[in-house]
């Protein structure tokens, strides 16, 4: 007889435009993955959370409008949300230089996510970011394992 696929999960909070958070979130939402099942991925998705939550904090927040997170986690895929309320925002990754301090946080979500994009709302956007969960990682994402 064939293992039942694992339950979904899912996750969902609205957060206050404010730097404290963006620790809130990224904790929660590591936590959760751990819980469900995936610790190896839970380093990762914190780090994309923080990334999307300043994100979206710093350019796509309106006093008195919430940030939502969302994380869900199906048996194929584990998918991080974020929805601000400034739909015409949209997320670009921008060249940097190597002494630039900032405009790294798409690359680092590009690199440690198998996706990522983004997906207009009625008000405001949607940027996610997804793992494969199982198979080859690496097939998946060309920068898992590559060397240096």
């Amino acid at each position: 007889m064939a293992e039942a696929p694992p339950a979904p999960h899912e996750d969902r909070l609205d957060y206050t435009p404010l730097a404290r958070s963006v620790t809130l979130a990224r904790r929660r939402t590591a936590r959760f993955v751990t819980e469900w099942g995936h610790p190896s991925l839970a380093g990762d998705v914190a780090l994309v959370v923080s990334e999307l939550m300043t994100n979206a904090l710093l350019h796509g927040s309106l006093r008195d409008r919430l940030i939502r997170v969302r994380t869900t986690v199906t048996g194929v895929t584990l998918r991080v949300e974020v929805s601000d309320p400034r739909g015409e925002r949209l997320p670009s990754p921008c060249p940097v230089s190597d002494t630039d301090q900032f405009g790294r946080g798409l690359l680092l979500v590009g690199a440690l996510a198998h996706r990522w994009g983004w997906e207009p709302r009625s008000v405001g956007k949607t940027v996610y970011a997804e793992w494969a969960l199982g198979g080859d990682l690496a097939a998946a994402n060309p920068l898992v394992g590559a060397s240096e």
